[in-house]
């Protein structure tokens, strides 16, 4: 999209009719780096509201993992924690909100976190059940994988990588298709009163029309998710905030969603 017709739609009037999709902006490769630097500063200018939702997260996390491991068997809890993936957008919507406040410079409020929520909700929950769909397909194809790899009792080495690296290709696809659809959706949602449909498509055309810098940023993301799996799920209480944060100056730096009203908390 040119830069011409980003100024044009800045433009709009609450009269115009709305576009199907905001504008987005060319990116830099180097902007992801930003973007984590920025969520850090955010996670330090609010350590007690993010740390809270980061404890929350390893809280649902080892508690997602005891139930894998109690109705079925470790590769049952691999499956159930990898579809962390396709919830992480939504429960990362306070963090947003966390930023946007900070963005305001007023004092980030949990009160107005859930005031702010709520008044997206209703988008909220559409774009909840596209992931729960996602995740339930995603679900089914890991389980179709763990036929092919039963559990044995014993922690077999070769078969727990050989298992990881099929199921690595499989979820790899619907990670892809969560990562595409809630890049930039969520916060616009947070932000603006847009509706899913419009806020999952722009996030769609901004990442596929910024396909090697939003690469980057896909990695990031894994790379520091790895980090708080690696660690007994600990590390996703600083993690997972910083990357919320991120996501926040991810959207802002990238859409332009200006021909949409502001969501104003009550």
């Amino acid at each position: 999209m040119t830069g011409s017709r980003l100024q044009d739609d800045a433009g709009l009037n609450e009269t115009a009719p709305l576009p199907f999709a905001a504008p987005f902006r060319q990116l830099t490769t180097d902007m992801p780096f930003n973007w984590v630097r920025k969520g850090w500063t955010d996670f330090t200018r609010a350590p007690r509201q993010s740390l809270g939702y980061g404890v929350v997260i390893v809280i649902l996390s080892w508690i997602v993992t005891g139930i894998g491991l109690k109705v079925g068997s470790y590769w049952s809890a691999l499956i159930l924690l990898s579809g962390f993936v396709f919830v992480a957008p939504v429960l990362a919507i306070g963090l947003y909100s966390i930023s946007r406040q900070l963005d305001r410079g007023q004092q980030p409020s949990i009160a107005r976190c859930l005031t702010e929520t709520r008044k997206a909700l209703g988008n909220m929950m559409v774009f909840a059940l596209a992931m729960l769909v996602l995740f339930l397909v995603w679900a089914r194809a890991g389980s179709m994988v763990h036929v092919f790899f039963p559990d044995s009792g014993a922690m077999d080495l070769w078969k727990l990588v050989l298992f990881l690296a099929i199921g690595s290709v499989v979820g790899s696809i619907f990670a892809l298709l969560t990562f595409v659809c809630s890049a930039f959706s969520l916060p616009m949602i947070c932000d603006r009163q847009a509706d899913a449909v419009t806020a999952i498509v722009t996030s769609v055309n901004a990442v596929l029309r910024n396909k090697r810098v939003m690469a980057v940023w896909a990695l990031l993301i894994v790379a520091l998710t790895a980090i708080g799996f690696v660690t007994a799920l600990l590390g996703l209480a600083i993690t997972i905030p910083v990357l919320g944060h991120a996501t926040w100056h991810a959207y802002r730096d990238t859409i332009d969603a200006s021909a949409w009203p502001v969501n104003e908390p009550r």
